[in-house]
């Protein structure tokens, strides 16, 4: 019986025939997942300012960034279909106050343009201001009204903030720096290491990165295919069409005032992310815009949502 065991086992490869053959190169290879990486260009140009990258340790932060925007899908994603909302927002209010237009760059990079972010040391908003700065530079944080999830007041006083920092440096990329680690710590590590210019400091990671985030997140919104995220027209999330009513009197019931907008609380809330509380309590003399959405802007149009960068679909 031995060598009849022997005898079949030594036939198999021929009883079995294809199916014990190795399997090919291109089959192994469809299987494989494929990973690529986006070229680090050999300078860069944000803020009207051109960044070297040909130095070794910059040309691998930035390396890091493009690499997490890659393959951080849903984040990157969904940060594409939200700046066709908010960037035809925040655009016009750079421009009217003389800040270059990359800096919606950096609004990406503190809260995915989510409009509700908050950290959790407590910054706020799609700028993410503490309480006290936003106070410092007009915006309201009360019991029942937080500016700094208004978006134009927000961005306003963000561009107060940036252009006193520009005031400060005469540099861009410092003043990127800055939003992250605060001016002060910024001013005092330029002095203590002997450079001028934040890119050259050694200071922690996350201020490190943080130049290079916003220097990645202009890449993504540039050349989202170059990422692999190929998105039609009616992925985008379109702009919301509202109209107004001013408000110079408190509202005790929100819930109650929505209703007879003829909306509900949840979309009043929405629209106008502000307000804090399920009552508006109005100062004396202050007057605020509650925006309300048009019906027609309440439903999904697939068909006539138009991008702001035309960059970000694929035809």
């Amino acid at each position: 019986m031995p060598w009849v065991i022997a005898a079949l086992i030594g036939s198999m490869p021929f009883l079995l025939g294809n199916q014990l053959k190795e399997p090919s190169t291109q089959t192994v290879e469809k299987t494989l997942p494929l990973y690529s990486c986006l070229d680090v260009p050999a300078q860069f140009t944000l803020c009207d300012s051109t960044v070297d990258l040909s130095r070794y340790d910059r040309k691998e932060r930035l390396d890091r960034e493009l690499l997490a925007f890659s393959y951080m899908h849903s984040t990157s994603l969904q940060i594409i279909k939200r700046a066709n909302r908010y960037f035809p927002i925040v655009e016009p209010i750079l421009k009217q106050h003389g800040i270059p237009d990359d800096f919606k760059y950096l609004m990406v990079i503190e809260s995915s343009l989510n409009p509700l972010a908050r950290s959790g040391a407590g910054a706020a908003g799609m700028w993410q201001f503490m309480e006290g700065t936003a106070r410092d530079y007009g915006l309201e944080v009360s019991n029942t009204v937080d500016e700094r999830y208004h978006l134009e007041k927000a961005t306003h006083a963000a561009c107060k903030y940036l252009k006193n920092a520009y005031r400060n440096y005469k540099s861009w990329m410092n003043v990127i720096a800055s939003y992250n680690a605060g001016q002060a710590r910024i001013s005092r590590q330029l002095l203590r290491q002997d450079v001028d210019d934040a890119l050259d400091l050694y200071l922690v990671e996350e201020t490190t990165r943080y130049p290079y985030r916003v220097m990645a997140a202009k890449m993504l919104l540039s050349e989202p295919q170059k990422f692999g995220f190929r998105l039609k027209a009616s992925d985008l999330y379109p702009p919301i069409h509202y109209r107004e009513i001013k408000v110079s009197e408190n509202i005790e019931d929100l819930a109650r005032f929505a209703r007879g907008q003829g909306i509900n609380y949840s979309l009043l809330k929405n629209m106008n992310p502000w307000l804090r509380s399920t009552s508006l309590h109005v100062h004396k003399g202050k007057t605020y815009a509650i925006k309300i959405p048009v019906k027609e802007s309440m439903y999904y149009n697939s068909k006539v949502i138009i991008p702001h960068d035309k960059r970000w679909i694929v035809e």
